[in-house]
């Protein structure tokens, strides 16, 4: 095993930290993320992340606060745009840091170590494990489904088969990068293909004639703010995910171009789709039915589909999965950035020596989903961090207004006009008062849990390191040391000549 750690990374350099670097032979070899996301990948991680089983299951929210078919289309649009004002200026962000990690790495740059950690924090953890248990328990539960048709399928079944699910996606991302961009564009390629039949399905019927639902599409619609705010804050957590592409940016090939360009292609696709879908139940199902429904996606489907309506819950399975593997994707990414800049383990900042997959990361990650499976009402813990997404994504945006300012002549390949991110910022600080307001309790639960990171960074993070606890630094050391010889990995960071030559670039 000695022998094998000196192989991996020599010892020529500080007995702690630096001999688990990038090996040496002859010259200096850097290990590091390789840019293996094209452009198709980068779509279909944003749109495949985008879609995720809310469209199929729960698009009731929009109709029931708006109360008219044609103010819940509006506010569709509406919530479109306003994702694209947001993705716009992630577009600029993750062009000028291009760092992976997204709102993490943008904060960070932006305003510190401090929220930075606690954006992580509570990202590790809560929301990406919650998040990844519950939609794969809801990819279990679509699974099952035809086999339990007039009852509750086995708690034990579903857990096992959601935790199968969320260990096979694991593996894959830790094989190949190339493995988990793949199962991505599948699943991504299918959902829309569910959607599409959707879609010409309900075309089909206004084609015909029926178009009842759009003879006075703004009838009884509601006037009262309050209800309009909580239809678009609906429609908006629908849209959430288009960030995806941002947690990978040292990954993705020309980032430069890639990036926006992909951004700029996922938006009108998911808006489109979502206008369509919308209208497509509208043509089908009346405002009761649609209302009433659990699963709108699968009334749909027993009411036009006859034999065939086995494909919508299939399909919701398909999209939870596609949905699951790109969370996977993107959560890993933060906590190796996360590591990386020493604000976690260092062992989370391992990557494979011939695979180049942060693999201690994924299994973290896997670990962690693995944990939520366990606890029996894991939807709840969602409702502790509902305005969360909302404040990072708006600080991000603020950060963008920051580096302006402060840094006037950074190298920007793409440049907004400041209305931009000013209008995001103003309407994300509403996205943050609606939870707040709305669901009071269960966001100061929230709040309470993001602040149990205050003591962890001043303990691990701000104290200078000769007065942190001897055991954390030594643990920390051995974990590292292990862990790189039983995963055949090695330390990374961030390339520093592409810093200084991106630092020394002017507009």
């Amino acid at each position: 095993m000695g022998l094998m750690s000196q192989t991996i990374c020599p010892r020529s350099r500080t007995p702690s930290d630096e001999d688990l670097k990038a090996p040496k032979g002859g010259k200096e070899e850097k290990v590091q993320m390789k840019r293996e996301i094209s452009l198709l990948n980068g779509i279909c991680l944003i749109v495949g992340n985008m879609i995720g089983s809310g469209i199929f299951i729960s698009p009731k929210g929009v109709l029931m606060y708006s109360a008219s078919y044609g103010l819940s289309l509006l506010i569709w649009a509406l919530g479109g745009i306003f994702s694209v004002f947001g993705a716009l200026c992630y577009a600029e962000l993750g062009t000028t840091i291009t760092k992976s990690g997204a709102s993490y790495a943008y904060i960070l740059e932006s305003f510190g170590g401090f929220l930075a950690f606690i954006r992580l924090w509570t990202s590790i953890l809560l929301i990406e494990p919650a998040s990844q248990a519950v939609i794969s328990l809801t990819f279990a539960n679509y699974l099952v489904e035809a086999f339990y048709p007039t009852c509750q399928p086995p708690y034990d079944a579903i857990r096992l088969i959601a935790a199968a699910c969320l260990c096979m996606l694991i593996f894959i991302n830790c094989a190949y990068v190339k493995w988990g961009t793949l199962v991505q564009d599948i699943f991504t390629y299918a959902k829309l293909m569910a959607l599409i039949l959707i879609i010409v399905v309900g075309l089909l019927k206004v084609s015909s004639g029926q178009t009842k639902s759009f003879h006075s599409p703004f009838e009884g619609s509601t006037s009262d703010p309050g209800a309009i705010a909580l239809a678009l804050y609906s429609a908006l957590f629908s849209y959430s995910g288009w960030d995806t592409l941002n947690f990978v940016t040292e990954e993705i090939q020309n980032p430069e171009r890639n990036l926006p360009l992909a951004i700029a292609i996922s938006m009108p696709i998911v808006t489109i789709i979502y206008l369509l879908t919308n209208v497509a139940y509208y043509v089908v199902l009346d405002m009761p039915s649609l209302l009433a429904s659990d699963a709108v996606a699968v009334t749909f489907g027993n009411a036009v589909l006859g034999p065939f309506k086995w494909i919508i819950p299939v399909s919701v399975a398909m999209s939870c999965y596609g949905g699951l593997n790109a969370s996977i994707i993107a959560a890993s990414r933060l906590f190796f950035v996360g590591a990386r800049e020493g604000h976690l383990p260092d062992s989370l900042s391992l990557i494979h020596l011939q695979r180049y997959t942060p693999i201690p990361a994924l299994l973290f990650n896997g670990l962690m989903g693995l944990i939520f499976l366990c606890v029996e009402d894991v939807f709840q813990l969602i409702n502790y961090f509902s305005f969360s997404y909302w404040l990072y994504v708006g600080l991000s945006v603020a950060g963008l207004i920051y580096l302006r300012i402060t840094q006037p002549d950074r190298h920007r390949p793409v440049k907004l006009t400041l209305i931009f991110p000013f209008i995001y910022c103003l309407c994300s600080l509403f996205l943050v008062i609606v939870p707040l307001y709305g669901d009071t309790i269960n966001s100061l639960i929230g709040v309470g849990i993001a602040l149990s990171g205050v003591p962890v960074y001043y303990v691990a993070i701000y104290l200078p390191q000769e007065r942190r606890p001897k055991f954390i630094q030594k643990l920390n050391v051995l974990a590292t040391r292990y862990i790189q010889k039983l995963l055949y990995c090695c330390l990374t960071e961030f390339d520093s000549e592409t810093e200084t030559q991106e630092g020394s670039r002017t507009q």
